[in-house]
């Protein structure tokens, strides 16, 4: 039986530490500047972190879009997540285009960062359909409302992929609410005893709805919630998208060689209330989210980039105008009334429908069929 020391290495020789690093993984300050001393991951190249503030430029810009939507009744709710572009960003980034990303009903700009059109992206917020987009097209899974229940999803199909040899790697988001649902601990240890192929990306945004951080966990972190399974974890500044790039980076490399799951959780801050329903100053002082803001994803990447000459300020003009052009194509498709098409309803329900289900959708056709002609 192997021996794993109190430090989580293995004294035969076996797996590498599980533990997370000591004090969040970090490349920049908070003013954009080279961290010191070091981190032991591999820095992404310019052409990468590029992509990553444009793709954040947009994100935020959609963000505040679908915010105002909210206000004029054209979404039913929007969970925000200005504050959280690079994990946003950074979880998309990470993978390839065969793997998947289970995301939470938080994930709208990971959505438009994988390429799904936006109005798509936000019709289940609008209340138009449980899915608006085409999961296997995009490799994203369906929006997930209960929480947590994703990251069970995540482990059984990364251990389908496993099983079918294919090589790709399953990234579940999850917030900090969510690692105290029994779906999460059990979603780790069913990845960890199959070594299923799959990232779990706990974004900690200090809050569960209303309910802080020391109301949820008494451990040393979240990321340590990884140890107890044998799933080797660590700790990053999810407000640094330079480290949020690196480390996930190296948590999907570690899935997809066969070494089993990687757990990481990012430090950030959700800077808006949980949703438009919720009034945050309820809960927190003013002056909370203003220290947060002085560490900006966006401000920091592009303070980085500038000061090595890899932006320039057509580079923050055009990032500005994709923007803005992605916040009145959002605009411009949710101010059109949607049409639904009722007997979509029974479509997915099962693989084949069942002799209840054809009944109830003759019904509701023989319904529809009855009022066109009365009209």
């Amino acid at each position: 039986m192997t021996d794993v020391r109190l430090d989580g290495r293995a004294s035969d020789g076996g797996p590498g530490s599980l533990l997370p690093s000591a004090r969040p993984v970090r490349f920049l300050t908070d003013a954009g500047a080279a961290a010191r001393p070091r981190p032991r991951y591999p820095a992404p190249g310019p052409d990468l972190l590029r992509r990553a503030y444009r793709a954040m430029v947009v994100g935020r810009r959609f963000d505040a879009q679908a915010t105002a939507l909210t206000k004029q009744g054209r979404l039913a709710v929007y969970p925000s997540s200005h504050g959280q572009e690079a994990c946003q960003v950074g979880a998309v980034l990470a993978l390839d285009d065969g793997d998947w990303l289970f995301p939470t009903y938080r994930e709208s700009v990971a959505l438009v960062t994988r390429g799904i059109d936006p109005a798509e992206a936000l019709s289940l917020l609008r209340g138009d359909a449980h899915c608006g987009y085409d999961p296997h097209r995009y490799r994203v899974a369906p929006q997930c409302t209960p929480l947590a229940t994703q990251t069970v999803h995540a482990a059984g199909l990364a251990y389908a992929e496993q099983r079918k040899g294919t090589g790709r790697v399953a990234l579940a988001c999850v917030g900090d609410g969510g690692t105290s649902e029994g779906d999460f601990h059990e979603a780790l240890n069913f990845a960890a005893v199959f070594k299923a192929p799959a990232v779990f990306f706990v974004q900690n945004n200090e809050y569960a709805i209303s309910v802080p951080l020391e109301r949820q966990t008494a451990a040393p972190s979240l990321a340590y919630k990884g140890v107890g399974y044998g799933i080797r974890s660590e700790r990053v500044d999810g407000n640094d998208p330079v480290a949020v790039l690196a480390v996930l980076a190296a948590a999907v490399e570690h899935a997809r060689s066969g070494k089993g799951p990687f757990l990481v959780e990012a430090h950030t801050y959700r800077l808006e209330s949980h949703t438009n329903a919720d009034d945050a100053t309820r809960y927190r002082a003013d002056s909370e989210p203003e220290e947060w803001r002085r560490r900006d994803p966006i401000a920091r990447l592009e303070a980085y980039l500038r000061r090595r000459g890899h932006l320039t300020d057509e580079d923050v003009a055009a990032a500005a105008a994709e923007a803005e052009d992605l916040a009145a194509r959002t605009r411009a498709a949710l101010n059109a009334d949607p049409h639904p098409a009722p007997l979509e309803l029974f479509e997915h329900v099962y693989g084949t429908p069942t002799p209840q289900l054809d009944e109830q959708r003759a019904f509701l056709r023989d319904e529809l069929e009855a009022e066109e002609v009365q009209s």
